[in-house]
């Protein structure tokens, strides 16, 4: 059972291999910034070029607080993550599990 769902998963990672390239480099540069500093997160865009912050500016900030357990600083830095990562999650399982679904259906 467990070599079929390990092998489910990294089809799924292969299906959505640039969302999964994404998150990897968002994961890796967040806790190497976290850990050593070095930063080399991808920026706002919108923030960049218009020097407006938008709804999502802060979020970067907040995920490092974050893995640091740092909620009050997660809070400040934009709250907006605390509804972010569980619908994340949330809309990751759901497609999963339909990934999944129409897999063993093939098979």
């Amino acid at each position: 059972m467990r070599p079929f769902f390990l092998k489910m998963i990294i089809d799924y990672l292969k299906y959505h291999y640039i969302l999964t390239l994404f998150v990897a480099y968002f994961l890796i540069s967040t806790i190497v910034n976290v850990t050593t500093g070095i930063n080399f997160t991808i920026p706002c865009i919108w923030h960049l070029l218009f020097d407006v912050h938008c709804p999502g500016c802060g979020l970067t900030k907040a995920f490092m607080n974050l893995i640091q357990l740092d909620i009050q600083g997660a809070w400040k830095s934009n709250p907006l993550i605390f509804f972010i990562i569980p619908a994340g999650l949330s809309l990751l399982i759901y497609d999963f599990k339909k990934f999944k679904a129409k897999a063993t259906k093939n098979s």
